[in-house]
């Protein structure tokens, strides 16, 4: 199988909704699913707190740029439109890792080259996958030890909230 991670955020709109609609698209290839997080906007850009999550999925039919197609045509389902970098968006699907695969591919960065920098990525995949790890030119390092590598700031940007995101294998 080619497991992705997934970081998915939205701030525009019906933001649980957004969120929601990726993993009920995924459906039967989710593996996992954080809670959904609140976080400051990164970037720079002022705009309202975004809703994140990590989806882990699964399917041995899809490989890396498939997985980039999937995201792309679940950001413009949910009217994704790109205006400005880092800017407000109604979704943002981002392939963190698949499998152990690393590309240099401008279209397709893998793994993402700032998620080391990122605590509404890290904070919610380490909930998932406690034994998760994430390499960074050439260092491989529990996603753990980037969190506690991060500032005191970018950590206390990001905070659970109670929503959760069902998925049809979900039992609640």
């Amino acid at each position: 199988m080619t497991r992705a991670v997934l970081s998915i955020g939205s701030n525009v709109g019906d933001s649980y909704a957004h969120l929601h609609s990726v993993t009920s698209a995924l459906g039967d290839r989710v593996v996992a699913v954080s809670s959904v997080y609140s976080s400051v906007p990164w970037g720079g850009v002022e705009q309202q707190d975004f809703l994140n999550a990590i989806v882990v999925a699964d399917d041995d039919r899809r490989g890396p740029y498939d997985w980039l197609e999937v995201a792309l045509e679940l950001e413009k389902a949910a009217d994704r439109v790109r205006v400005e970098r880092w800017g407000p968006r109604s979704l943002d699907v981002d392939i963190i890792t698949c499998a152990d695969i690393s590309s240099n591919d401008p279209q397709l960065l893998l793994p993402h080259p700032r998620a080391h920098q990122r605590a509404f990525v890290l904070v919610p995949w380490l909930e998932v996958d406690p034994e998760a790890t994430l390499e960074v030119a050439g260092e491989a390092r529990p996603v753990g030890e980037w969190i506690e590598s991060l500032s005191e700031e970018e950590r206390a940007g990001v905070h659970r909230t109670e929503m959760t995101l069902h998925t049809p294998n979900s039992t609640s």
